[in-house]
């Protein structure tokens, strides 16, 4: 989900996953202004505050009024944060749930998405392994684990997307 710009070519580029591997999908610069980070854990530290870590590597603090009931704590893992470039500021938050938007990451279908029509999860079974099942524009259906799944938007992606999905 990095955002790669080649000035002097005057190019942007999202990398994007696929079927050979990563690939350059090219942008608008409306598009060039955020960047998608999936949370992967988040844990509370000293003093009540919110840690987030997210799948790029980088962390991020939400301070909490109250510890107790902490109100700013709006987010699950596995969501999605839409993340300003360069400032890195939270500029939206996308929830897994039917309905939503996403993209395969990984295993045997990575680089397809759709929406999410399904979410299967079983009593005694790790969440990321709960079984999701997405559905294309066309129609298609294909099932992947949680694990491997990265929400793009609310309703719609947030981002631009090659045709072949």
């Amino acid at each position: 989900m990095d955002v790669v710009s080649i000035p002097d070519a005057e190019k942007i580029y999202r990398i994007l996953p696929s079927q050979k591997g990563l690939f350059l999908h090219p942008i608008g610069k409306d598009e060039a202004g955020f960047k998608l980070c999936r949370i992967e854990n988040k844990s509370v530290i000293k003093g009540g505050h919110v840690q987030l870590n997210l799948h790029d590597g980088r962390n991020i603090l939400i301070r909490v009024k109250d510890p107790v009931k902490p109100e700013e704590d709006l987010y699950q893992t596995l969501e999605t944060l839409k993340m300003s470039i360069p400032d890195q500021e939270v500029v939206g938050h996308f929830r897994l749930t039917e309905g939503a938007p996403a993209i395969i990451v990984d295993g045997k279908n990575i680089g397809k998405w759709g929406k999410i029509v399904t979410i299967e999860q079983r009593p005694g079974q790790n969440r990321r392994s709960s079984l999701v099942t997405i559905e294309d524009k066309k129609g298609n259906r294909f099932q992947t684990t949680l694990d491997y799944m990265f929400v793009l938007g609310d309703t719609e992606p947030s981002i631009s997307l090659p045709e072949a999905g």
